[in-house]
């Protein structure tokens, strides 16, 4: 069977299973036999060809990406281009220094010894991309399998197949096929992948979907990198600048049209300070988008909701907020023919609502007041620990307190989702909210086995053996004593 047979989706599982024993079987005898060959240079190399395809198709990219949801071409440039962009330029800079074997330190027990961790590929990975970010989270995560020395087979989603046409356009211009492979179809394909034993699974998307992702990766004991989501809260205290939180606060809320798994969920306001701060929520709104729902809708830089299932769940929380008290303060238009909806503002919001309780991951933004911190910290608390948390405070005991007394991925302060295009933080969540990190030198970490070397040159070790002599006992008590 030919590489393009086997990279189209298969006609039935049982078939899509022996086509992927096949694919994977391949990728794993090249792997093992590039493994010397694939050195830096290599790497450099192949990272540097995917920065020019990258430039190359932009234009295809943001037109890609405007036919499947409306998604305006300077987003793109900005949410998918660049960060990849930025990965690579980040790891062709620092990779000598990330591959270079690192020296563990002596103790008195392994006195003559040496010892050392060597970095290593995993070896064949495979990365499951979600359809919000298409690009960005299909190819940055490739950037640190590639630069750790690893194969891969990326699955884009079916949602974008514009983009993941693109996607698979520039891997195949870059990579020889049983290096990188993509290969597109639906959910049956993901589940006949994750049948296959992959020496690492990297998967964005839900924390539902994540359970399933695990569950398939320790069936044959894979490594996995979950990059999941969560209702991440933003706290305005008090003494918050109200125009640098209202800016942030709706870039980070309506960019991608809320399809963001770090955009702020939900608000909880300083009850001194609500009725401004809603008022200037929807000052910014109309500012940024349109001051009334034809300017809206008519507005290029505007997204859409990926698909009609999305866009019917979005609108049942509005409709159950509604039901349960909620009141729409701005916004709350829904057209289905287009899978538009406005920019939403709610108020009312109480704990029995679905809005409550569901990640909403799309352009609705409730407004909760609060006058005690400590409620607001046990509300966060209550609730799976999500990817990210973002204050706007001046006051740093107020952000020391939220910061000591919760768990997340990771926490913005004054600023909201710009921590994912920081090169030398770890994104990633915890528990509910994703395992394992990426980004920089922690993404080549994920993609790495970090092999341990110990080398025996002049120690005593060997005084340690059976047969336990007197001698040897008296030795062995000695070394428990003086150095346990």
């Amino acid at each position: 069977m030919g590489i393009a047979e086997i990279l189209k989706p298969a006609g039935s599982p049982g078939n899509a299973i022996r086509e992927y024993d096949n694919l994977l079987a391949q990728m794993k005898a090249t792997q093992l036999a590039h493994r010397t060959q694939y050195n830096r240079n290599a790497r450099l190399d192949d990272l540097e060809r995917l920065r020019k395809a990258m430039l190359a198709h932009e234009t295809q990219i943001t037109e890609a990406c405007e036919r499947d949801f409306r998604k305006p071409a300077s987003e793109v440039k900005l949410t998918e281009i660049f960060p990849v962009l930025q990965e690579i330029r980040h790891a062709k800079r620092h990779l000598r220094q990330w591959m270079k074997p690192r020296r563990a330190s002596l103790t008195l027990s392994m006195v003559g010894t040496r010892a050392r961790v060597r970095p290593e590929a995993k070896g064949v990975c495979l990365i499951i991309a979600p359809w919000n970010y298409p690009v960005n989270l299909s190819l940055a995560p490739l950037v640190s399998a590639i630069a750790a020395g690893n194969s891969v087979v990326i699955k884009p989603s079916e949602l974008t197949p514009h983009t993941s046409g693109v996607i698979a356009d520039i891997v195949r211009e870059v990579f020889s096929p049983l290096h990188v492979a993509v290969v597109q179809g639906g959910i049956e394909t993901s589940q006949s992948l994750l049948e296959q034993p992959f020496d690492h699974i990297f998967f964005t998307g839900s924390p539902a979907v994540g359970k399933v992702v695990m569950a398939a990766a320790a069936r044959n004991l894979s490594s996995v990198t979950l990059e999941l989501g969560g209702k991440s809260p933003t706290i305005v205290g008090p003494g918050a600048n109200m125009r640098k939180a209202v800016q942030s606060i709706v870039w980070g809320k309506f960019a991608n049209n809320g399809q963001t798994c770090i955009a702020p969920d939900h608000v909880y306001v300083h009850s001194s300070i609500a009725q401004e701060f809603e008022h200037a929520v929807i000052t910014e709104i109309c500012r940024v988008y349109g001051n009334d729902n034809r300017n809206l809708k008519a507005n290029p830089d505007y997204c859409r909701i990926v698909n009609a299932r999305h866009f019917k769940r979005l609108h049942a929380l509005v409709k159950d907020a509604r039901t349960k008290g909620g009141e729409i303060a701005f916004g709350g238009e829904f057209d289905s023919s287009e899978n538009y909806i406005s920019p939403t503002v709610l108020r009312g919001m109480n704990p029995d609502m679905d809005i409550a309780e569901k990640e909403l991951f799309g352009p609705l933004l409730p407004l909760i007041p609060f006058d005690n911190l400590d409620d607001v910290i046990a509300r966060i608390n209550s609730q799976p620990k999500p990817l990210a948390l973002y204050i706007f405070e001046k006051d740093r005991g107020l952000i020391d307190r939220v910061i000591a007394n919760t768990s997340t991925g990771g926490i913005g302060i004054n600023v909201t989702v710009a921590q994912f295009l920081h090169p030398n933080l770890p994104f990633g969540g915890v528990n509910n909210s994703g395992i394992g990190a990426a980004h920089g030198e922690y993404g080549f970490r994920s993609f790495s086995h970090e092999r341990a070397i110990l080398e025996d040159r002049f120690s005593i070790l060997s005084w340690l053996y059976p047969p336990y002599t007197p001698r040897v006992r008296r030795l062995i008590d000695l070394v428990v004593r003086v150095l346990g």
